[in-house]
């Protein structure tokens, strides 16, 4: 990666440049969504009582915003079907959407991102985070497949296989005794 990169908050002054950056890190960069449906999940969150303002992140390169992601507050459902009914208690967070802009994929941006990421996860105090999404790439920074902590897939994209759906333990053992369900049920955009 040639370049400063720097990875900070994001700020309401960003929304237009990461609109357009998850525009085109998926359009290019994805072949299950051409980045409509990311933007308005980002937007549902931001609105809902899972957003945690100082885990959503931009990553800029030389002042150019060239990366973005956040963690939510995700609560476990109990069932398949879903109905946590809000609870958010479990201590779990969920990370997506992840995305780099198209000019900068395979520059190490992406892992550098989760990697301070997953540490203001941990100084926050939660147990464990969720993603779901290439495993070949979650797997670097320390994901593993979800069902190896009692924590199942139930749908989804790109949800081609189970181990598409992956945790963390923000510290050895943190997730003992967590089980449930992955249902985006509170979301319309997930």
């Amino acid at each position: 990666m040639d370049g400063k990169l720097s990875i900070r908050p994001e700020e309401h002054r960003d929304y237009k440049s990461i609109v357009s950056l998850i525009l085109r890190s998926f359009r290019e960069g994805t072949d299950y969504s051409d980045g409509t449906d990311i933007i308005a999940l980002v937007e549902e969150i931001r609105d809902s009582q899972y957003y945690i303002p100082e885990l959503a992140f931009v990553a800029e390169l030389d002042g150019e915003v060239v990366g973005h992601f956040l963690f939510s507050r995700f609560p476990l459902s109990p069932t398949p079907q879903g109905g946590h009914g809000g609870d958010t208690g479990s201590g779990i967070v969920m990370l997506a959407p992840v995305a780099v802009h198209a000019d900068h994929l395979r520059r190490g941006i992406g892992s550098a991102m989760l990697r301070m990421g997953i540490e203001r996860v941990r100084e926050a105090g939660f147990r464990g985070i969720t993603v779901e999404g290439n495993y070949r790439f979650y797997n670097k920074v320390g994901f593993r497949t979800s069902s190896e902590f009692g924590i199942y897939p139930t749908s989804g994209i790109p949800m081609r296989e189970p181990r598409c759906m992956m945790c963390q333990e923000t510290r050895p053992g943190s997730l003992a005794g967590v089980h449930g369900y992955i249902v985006y049920d509170m979301y319309h955009n997930a």
